[in-house]
């Protein structure tokens, strides 16, 4: 991110022998350097001269919960970064998703958590008001830089004037259709509003004997994508508004457009019963399966898709709209703990800023599957032409990222009240007006903390 220099190129056969090497002894390395010693190496990532010789070693540690794919490229990258900068140590640790939040909870605050972590955006806040993040070094990531060169949604990692976090990739939803489903269904078109995705969801809808789903036309999984799709899409498709400018406000029913999409959403299960909740465990594996015709999922999916599913013949299609358009998006994100100072800082800063540089966000889309955070790597014409790609990125500019105070809960409120009307019979507007007002304690609540500061 910050300005670099110009300095010699390191030739290919060095590269060759570094790469070779991989992440082996730091001895190796440096003997390979002193036969160079005219030259100063470059990092490739980041075009930034480095000063091996001078450094003094250390040894930092990187956090990310356990998906599989991910665990894999960040080994990958660490032997690649560990050739640029033999006097830096990287660990990679892992723990399973639901137990990483406790994990940070715990030994962040102790001085014995990670140098550098992996988080979703929208724990963001809570991390924040907790004291376990520090804003990123002006020095590497200048905030008007980070502003011109990402996506707007990255906004969500702004917090009092202070970016605390930054992406590689970033992720927004599409329509995942099954082709052979739709080929046996005799939809030829797809849908682009509203009304035409209920149409075609029908029509791809099968059930056997006693009324019990075959194939659903429309996955419909409240606690996956769903409760995205709402707030950064449906909701804003409608004309409402999420939030207000200074994230403490919920506008959801400011306007009638709120209530008009949550009907929507709630319609394909209640009215329309095309999908239902835990229908094959849940939507991405109903899909995937051959068992739902028509997904909204993230671009995420592609990498698991390719790996454990490569027989699927399946496209994407940017999501339908209505009076406008809105796709919702969302990213995890790369931090530096409070404690983190010194050469450990210094040492932190340089492995955030090559996680972020353009040959590693395009390793990213090929192995893992999301998109590229900056603009100009996402703007390629490998991308945007791209069958599966080429969707997903040209919703970008009109994507949105929900500024979550805390996401579980959020998700949480989101699912009971959809549950409230599905398994409760509960007015479909009284469990709209309860879900506001829940949300709206949980802001009022976080905001009072964050005030009495």
């Amino acid at each position: 991110m910050k300005k670099k220099s110009s300095v010699s190129i390191v030739t290919g056969s060095l590269i060759i022998a570094l790469a070779l090497a991989g992440c082996g002894s730091n001895n190796q390395a440096n003997s390979t350097e002193q036969n160079k010693a005219t030259e100063k190496p470059t990092d490739k990532a980041t075009n930034k001269e480095t000063d091996k010789e001078t450094d003094k070693k250390v040894t930092i540690e990187y956090w990310q919960y356990e998906f599989p794919a991910k665990v894999e490229l960040i080994n990958e990258l660490i032997k690649e970064f560990q050739t640029l900068y033999p006097n830096i140590t990287v660990k990679q640790t892992n723990f399973p998703y639901d137990q990483y939040n406790q994990k940070v909870a715990t030994l962040v605050p102790a001085g014995k958590g990670p140098d550098v972590i992996n988080l979703y955006y929208g724990w963001l806040p809570k991390y924040v008001s907790s004291g376990y993040l520090q804003p990123l070094p002006e020095d590497h990531f200048p905030t008007a830089e980070i502003e011109s060169n990402f996506y707007p949604l990255v906004s969500a990692a702004k917090i009092n004037g202070s970016y605390y976090a930054i992406p590689t990739a970033v992720r927004t939803l599409a329509l995942f259709y099954n082709k052979d489903l739709l080929s046996k269904a005799n939809i030829t078109e797809l849908p682009t509003t509203w009304e035409q995705l209920v149409d075609v969801s029908k029509k791809l809808t099968e059930t056997d004997a006693k009324g019990q789903f075959v194939t659903e036309g429309f996955a419909w999984e409240p606690g996956a994508q769903l409760h995205h799709w709402y707030r950064d899409g449906l909701l804003h498709q409608a004309g409402g508004q999420d939030l207000s400018d200074d994230r403490r406000k919920i506008l959801w029913a400011e306007t009638p457009a709120g209530l008009e999409a949550f009907q929507y959403l709630i319609d394909f299960a209640v009215k329309h019963k095309v999908g239902i909740n835990g229908f094959y465990e849940n939507d991405s594996n109903a899909f995937m399966t051959g068992h739902a015709a028509i997904n909204i999922d993230g671009s995420f999916r592609l990498g698991s898709i390719k790996k454990d599913f490569p027989d699927l013949n399946y496209g994407v299609a940017p999501l339908p709209s209505y009076k406008t358009k809105s796709a919702p998006s969302s990213f995890w994100a790369n931090a530096i703990p409070k404690n983190v100072e010194g050469d450990k800082l210094k040492a932190a800063s340089e492995f955030l800023e090559f996680l972020t540089s353009k040959e590693v966000q395009e390793k990213w889309v090929e192995q893992i599957g999301e998109l590229p955070a900056q603009k100009a790597v996402a703007t390629q014409d490998k991308y945007v032409n791209d069958e599966k790609l080429g969707p997903f990125i040209s919703q970008l500019d009109d994507s949105r990222a929900h500024f979550f105070i805390d996401e579980t809960q959020e998700k949480t409120l989101f699912v009971d009240a959809t549950n409230e009307v599905l398994l409760n019979k509960v007015p479909v507007e009284k469990a709209f007006q309860d879900l506001v007002a829940k949300t709206q304690k949980l802001y009022d609540d976080y905001w009072a903390a964050v005030d009495k500061k």
